[in-house]
Order: C-alpha cells, then structure tokens, then sequence
C-alpha cells in the first residue's frame, strides 16, 4: 500500500474525529443541563449525557439530516433519563416491598433552600418532562409533543397538571 494512501485513512480519521469533538462541545453541556433538570442529580445527569452522546453520535451516520444530531440527542437524553426514573421507581418498590419499613428517599441530598425544586422532582416523569421542555428548554407544545411521543393536546394536559401540582406544593409551603 502506497505511503500516500496511509496519508489521506490518517487526515480522513483526523476529520471525523475533529468532527465529533465540535459536536460534542456543541451539544453534550445542554444534554447535561436537560439531564440534570429531569433527574435532579447532576452525576448521573452527566452519566446519561454522556451515554446519549455515545448513541446518538453511533447513528449519525444513519441520520437523514445530520444537523438534526441535537433533536435526536434531546431525545436520546429525555428517553434515557425516563429509562432511569423507570428503573429506580422499580427498585423502590421492591426495597418497600422487602423491608415493609419507612422508605429511604435516595434523593435527600437536594438543596433545601430552593423549595420549589423538589416540587417538580415529586412530579411524575412525563409532566415533569413536558415542564422541563418548555419552560427551561422554550420548546413549543408540538416539540415537546415530538419527543414524548404523544400528542400536543396531551402535553397541553401535562403542563396543566404539573403546574397545578406546583401551584398547589406552594401555596402549602406558605402557610
């Protein structure tokens, strides 16, 4: 094999890899963000934007539009932290189950200064979803709707629904 060809597999290695690397910066600090609002714990959050980038960055050469990578990675993040929620709300019951005792919540750690936080940590994932999406991420109803696969009249009903949970949490904290 010619020295040049060796040349030209290194340079088009060299490019792919500069290429990954931009859409990492580019990308992987706001899956974090949306991670970390999701699960309100900023290790896995980091764990999970970081295993969605991995995937999603696995594919992109199956994308039909490449600059659609941060649509498929927000996906990615949201299905991946819901994947999480999933897991740790079985893990909880079977721990309640077995030990028939007062639950340990694992997430005793959360700032208590900022009340309205665990407010949307106790909603459930798909409200909590939709809020996170629209409120911190400025995504329309049709967006969010895209990514939690279902329809914009049911994130309508979400948003409606955490925000009267919310509303509710903090006009108790007041009192």
């Amino acid at each position: 094999m010619p020295v040049g060809e060796v040349g030209a597999v290194g340079e088009t290695v060299s490019i792919a890899a500069s290429h990954l690397a931009a859409l990492y910066e580019e990308h992987v600090g706001r899956a974090t963000a949306l991670a970390t609002l999701l699960t309100g714990d900023r290790h896995m959050a980091e764990d999970i934007a970081h295993d969605a980038f991995l995937r999603a960055a696995g594919r992109f050469r199956h994308l039909r539009e490449p600059q659609a990578f941060g649509a498929y990675l927000r996906r990615t993040v949201v299905n991946a932290c819901r994947a999480r929620a999933r897991r740790a709300r079985l893990e909880r019951t079977f721990l309640e189950r077995a030990s028939r005792a007062r639950m340990i919540d694992p997430d005793t750690a959360v700032d208590d200064r900022d009340e309205l936080f665990p407010l949307i940590k106790a909603l459930p994932y798909r409200q909590r979803a939709a809020l996170v999406l629209r409120y911190w991420d400025d995504m329309g109803e049709a967006q969010i709707a895209d990514i939690l696969r279902t329809s914009p009249r049911a994130v309508n009903a979400l948003l409606s629904r955490a925000m009267g949970t919310l509303r509710r949490g903090i006009g108790r904290s007041e009192r």
